[in-house]
């Protein structure tokens, strides 16, 4: 039942994706380009996405267990440090260039984009690349 409803909320989110416009790297790139035409429609996207986001956080926060069952997995961590802002700035600098972050990604490497399919696995070798480094002993 997880995995199922797991892969629902995948289908809505790339579904979302899709009519948003999001998974388009152009739109994303009108949007970063504030000194030329500027998109601001990614800008009601993210609002939309917060409002919604933010009660049902909310909601997480004061429960033990989800709907299925399974334990509660939210970030414990709250302090900003050195990593956390050298990867921020990273995805950034990558979102910026590629008009691509992990779930448009996704979604255009399903679809058959090549650009997205090079950045999802750019994207890997990065995820893999620093697991190997972060456990190195």
């Amino acid at each position: 039942m997880t995995i199922m409803m797991a892969a629902l909320a995948g289908l809505v989110f790339g579904l979302g994706l899709l009519v948003s416009g999001m998974a388009d790297p152009q739109k994303v790139l009108g949007f970063l380009d504030i000194a030329g035409a500027w998109d601001p429609s990614l800008a009601l996207v993210m609002g939309g996405a917060i409002a919604l986001g933010l009660p049902g956080f909310a909601l997480a926060r004061r429960r033990s267990r989800s709907l299925l069952g399974a334990p509660m997995q939210l970030p414990a961590r709250q302090t900003i440090d050195a990593p956390l802002l050298f990867g921020s700035a990273l995805f950034g600098i990558g979102w910026g260039l590629a008009g691509y972050c992990p779930g448009p990604a996704l979604v255009g490497t399903a679809a058959g984009l090549g650009s997205a399919a090079i950045f999802s696995l750019a994207m890997l070798a990065g995820m893999l690349l620093y697991g190997l480094w972060s456990n190195r002993s």
